[in-house]
């Protein structure tokens, strides 16, 4: 079945392929081994599996989105740790006022956290990171525009914060 389509639509756009090039459906092994018309009989095996592979995505959303909930109630939330680092960016920030290029204070630099723990960020972290930074800097009011709206969702919600 999940060779076939992931949902409904793309197992009827499957079955009506079949159906224009005059193809028949054979399973060689399973529970319903044996030729299907897409045209004919076989249909309601194609309408089958489509509400089977349907059924079966909804159970696989239902059942993320059940553990990504459980997790934010318990303070864990998904994703990296960040490369850089409030602290790293304040260095970066000062010694690039002091006339420091990025490539000379990059080798300086250590992440604290994560798969490349105790390495330096490559460049483009660094780049990114400042890109950020600016951009926060440049537009103040709307970051912190953000952060309100954000913990208005989450006290209506009734989310912790």
């Amino acid at each position: 079945m999940k060779r076939l389509g992931r949902d409904a639509a793309e197992l009827t756009a499957l079955a009506d392929h079949l159906t224009a090039h005059g193809l028949i459906l054979e399973m060689l092994a399973g529970p319903l081994p044996g030729i299907y018309d897409p045209t004919g009989p076989g249909k309601l095996l194609f309408a089958f599996f489509a509400a089977m592979a349907e059924t079966e995505r909804e159970n696989i959303r239902e059942s993320t989105l059940e553990g990504l909930d459980t997790a934010a109630r318990k303070g864990k939330h998904g994703g990296r740790p960040p490369v850089i680092t409030d602290d790293m960016l304040h260095t970066v920030l000062r010694r690039r006022a002091n006339g420091e290029s990025v490539e000379q204070i990059q080798p300086d630099l250590i992440i604290p956290t994560g798969k490349r723990k105790g390495l330096a960020p490559s460049v483009a972290s660094i780049y990114r990171a400042l890109a950020e930074h600016e951009k926060q800097e440049t537009y103040p009011e709307a970051v912190e525009q953000a952060h309100t709206n954000f913990a208005n969702l989450q006290q209506r919600d009734g989310s912790p914060t």
